[in-house]
């Protein structure tokens, strides 16, 4: 399944996945988090009010950073 694909389903919920790259790495907050992804705060914010969706780099950016596969990641989103 695409990254489109998965974005339009209703089941879409990008919070998972950002909340279990904060766990993983014990992150404070969004902020912490759009340190280590190396994005702008907004970017983080506009993911979390799914006005954003998460795209091709920053998928691959979350995967660097916190080890989870890219499966995963994409099962979290679509879960």
């Amino acid at each position: 399944m695409s990254l489109k694909q998965i974005t339009s389903l209703p089941t879409y919920n990008p919070n998972r996945v950002l909340d279990a790259i904060i766990d993983k790495l014990q992150l404070k907050n969004d902020a912490a988090l759009s340190r280590a992804l190396e994005v702008a705060p907004p970017v983080i914010s506009k993911i979390r009010h799914n006005t954003l969706p998460i795209g091709a780099t920053i998928l691959i950016r979350m995967h660097e950073i916190s080890d989870f596969s890219i499966r995963e990641l994409r099962e979290m989103m679509a879960a």
